[in-house]
């Protein structure tokens, strides 16, 4: 077993290929653990492509079922999570870095962005979750149900009104676009953007493809890409395309 710690959080992690480093983020929501990326995803990031990068990836702070655990940082709750996310590649010895992350990782990656646009060279949000407005709680609704009380069943230091909190700053406080920044800050953001997008409750098209288009240097793969294999093949040849035209010589 991986395991990064860094004061009282422990975050375990994989490894597999080599080449230009690869931060894969799986889906999930909260609880997003690597499992997820060999069971309900497309396409497996650390076998498809560890065959060109070396990928990075982890499970979440204080996912139910992973290895990961922490502070339940009301305050930043967005934030903790970065902090993980970087400190792991401080951990070995990674500064750039390109990254893909699934579902919840749309909204990582546009705060790693804000938080170190020099480190990430390029970046992949796919199937990313987003705001939908004929559901505008969801997040917090099934967080609540889904994420909350089995973490407060394992943890005597977490009670359910601390989640309760955590979740409304989370997804409540801004509660639109992809939460986790603006929309004027994508359009400020020039690091090249892939969106790969859905159209589920939880991650919805319409928010995904106005990423990319605020994006200055944002673009996306043709939809649906997802259920067939011939289409899932032509949109990780564009991901391919991609991330060669971005990594470093």
């Amino acid at each position: 077993m991986s395991i990064y710690k860094n004061g009282s959080v422990e975050i375990y992690y994989e490894e597999a290929g080599s080449g230009f480093p690869l931060l894969v983020i799986p889906g999930g929501g909260l609880n997003a653990a690597i499992s997820y990326l060999s069971e309900r995803v497309p396409f497996n990031p650390m076998e498809v492509l560890s065959d060109e990068y070396h990928c990075i990836t982890s499970d979440l702070r204080n996912a139910i079922g992973g290895r990961s655990s922490g502070p339940v940082e009301v305050d930043r709750p967005w934030d903790c999570y970065i902090d993980d996310q970087l400190g792991l590649m401080d951990h070995l010895g990674i500064d750039k870095f390109l990254v893909i992350g699934f579902c919840i990782g749309g909204p990582f990656i546009w705060k790693m962005l804000e938080r170190a646009p020099d480190r990430v060279i390029a970046a992949v949000p796919a199937q990313p979750s987003g705001f939908r407005p004929e559901v505008p709680d969801r997040f917090h609704r099934s967080n609540m149900s889904s994420w909350a009380p089995a973490l407060c069943e394992e943890r005597s230091d977490v009670t359910m009104e601390m989640c309760d909190a955590f979740l409304k700053k989370m997804y409540l406080e801004n509660n639109d676009f992809v939460f986790s920044v603006t929309r004027d800050f994508v359009r400020g953001c020039t690091t090249p953007i892939l969106v790969m997008p859905d159209d589920t409750e939880p991650h919805p098209y319409a928010t995904a493809e106005e990423s990319a288009m605020l994006a200055p240097n944002g673009q996306m793969t043709f939809f649906p890409w997802m259920k067939e294999k011939e289409r899932v093949a032509m949109a990780v040849r564009h991901l391919r395309s991609f991330l060669k035209a971005n990594t470093p010589a």
